[in-house]
């Protein structure tokens, strides 16, 4: 078989463990896609050659004798260069890293590692992850998928367009207040959202880590099951998708619809009347812990970067991206004695949302509000690239706010996703509620 591209990572797997594909032949397809592909470089930080050779001989051997470690032992994925893999360089999109080599595995790849999942390399990303957009002229700026000369959402740019573009079987990357969704919405993949402290950070490179959480970018809501459990420590395999007759949800009405573009507000109500077709109960809800939350986002995300990142940046600041560099600076205005009130204020709030929310099986909104904006504008109007990196991140914040857990899916209109949230550590419960509206939302898709 070559067609390895139409499948998806849980497919990939299952037809390993069935004698159909051979993973050293299937390593060797995505790495040969990598060197052929016109933007294999502009994806693709690193690629890791001879450790994806060496890791699929050994799962070859464990097919052949019946020993593999788990549903996606053989299959291989790309890693967003924030996550330390001994021996390779680990330099989150920043010069201000450059050189950097990790010296150890994060604990996330020893997990995948460990469940013989295939390192085919590092994927380009947003300056420190600290954007949305995916915009990185220091570095690279993959393409979307749907718009090549827009940008392809961040900052987990690379693990996204690796999927999208046929380079990867599945992407792991990183979000703090979109990173994982963004990019997965506008290349229409799933992008899942763990709650804070659910997968380890230990080895990831950080920028808030109050906020900061790993997830996968994948074709499936089942590869997201897989990749999930696999990277928390158990392995989660997704039974029959339950019904949607009786579900209940919520559309949270105020901040997370206004100001949205014509194509993210078509592909959502179509999404909503397919919900509604297939059984589902939704409501119009407005939540004001919301709104009071999203004011306190200047004081929540940049002071915490700042602190996290103020002595390298201040050494070198001319090796930054000039907006990136504003972004973090714009923390070191805010007094700690408001940081402080702020998150007392959030934590205060998240107790307003649960109580809010807690009666609806999952809440729902447009995972963008706006279209992936394109590169050349970004980098020549700088009131543009700050409203819509601001636009872009807006309701998926809701969910790193509120501290929750949440999945987009792809919609019937390209770049256009569709995001289920849920509450803290409900991943499980999310994911089959996510699997259930996925087998609607891609009927006639």
């Amino acid at each position: 078989m070559s067609d390895f591209n139409s499948l998806t990572a849980s497919e990939l797997g299952d037809m390993i463990g069935q004698g159909k594909i051979d993973p050293v032949e299937l390593t060797e397809h995505f790495l040969s896609q990598i060197e052929l592909s016109p933007v294999g470089k502009k994806i693709y930080s690193t690629v890791t050659s001879q450790l994806a050779m060496e890791q699929a001989k050994a799962s070859k051997m464990r097919a052949d004798t019946g020993r593999r470690l788990s549903s996606l032992d053989g299959v291989p994925i790309s890693w967003k260069d924030l996550f330390d893999i001994a021996g390779y360089p680990c330099e989150a999109g920043s010069e201000l890293l450059a050189g950097r080599v990790a010296n150890k595995n994060s604990e996330v790849y020893n997990l995948a590692e460990a469940h013989g999942l295939i390192c085919l390399g590092k994927t380009h990303m947003s300056e420190l992850a600290f954007s949305g957009l995916g915009l990185n002229p220091i570095r690279e700026t993959p393409p979307c998928f749907n718009y090549p000369d827009s940008v392809p959402g961040g900052s987990s740019s690379g693990a996204a367009t690796s999927v999208a573009f046929g380079l990867a079987s599945a992407g792991i990357g990183s979000d703090t207040g979109g990173s994982v969704r963004i990019p997965a919405a506008w290349n229409d993949l799933v992008g899942l959202k763990t709650t804070a402290g659910r997968i380890s950070l230990n080895g990831v490179v950080p920028l808030c880590g109050r906020f900061d959480t790993v997830g996968p970018l994948v074709k499936s809501v089942e590869d997201a099951a897989r990749l999930f459990g696999i990277m928390a420590g158990e392995e989660i395999l997704l039974s029959t998708p339950i019904s949607m007759k009786g579900l209940t949800f919520g559309v949270i009405k105020n901040v997370a619809m206004e100001n949205v573009m014509d194509l993210p507000k078509k592909a959502f109500n179509n999404s909503i009347d397919k919900l509604k077709r297939a059984g589902a109960r939704v409501s119009e809800i407005s939540v004001p812990s919301v709104d009071e939350a999203m004011d306190l986002t200047g004081l929540l995300y940049s002071p915490e970067a700042y602190a996290t990142w103020k002595d390298k940046i201040e050494k070198s600041p001319d090796l930054m991206f000039a907006k990136i560099l504003e972004r973090f600076r714009s923390g070191a205005k805010v007094l700690a004695t408001d940081f402080i009130c702020a998150w007392n204020k959030l934590i205060d709030l998240r107790h307003q949302y649960y109580s809010a929310v807690q009666s609806y099986d999952a809440v729902l909104v447009p995972t963008s509000p706006i279209m992936p904006p394109e590169v050349n504008r970004l980098m020549t109007d700088g009131g543009f690239y700050n409203s819509q990196n601001l636009l872009a991140l807006r309701n998926t914040r809701i969910g790193n706010l509120m501290g929750g857990c949440s999945i987009t899916l792809p919609t019937d209109i390209p770049s256009c996703g569709f995001l289920v949230m849920g509450l803290p550590n409900q991943e499980e419960r999310v994911l089959r509620l996510a699997q259930a509206c996925e087998l609607v939302l891609s009927t006639n898709r």
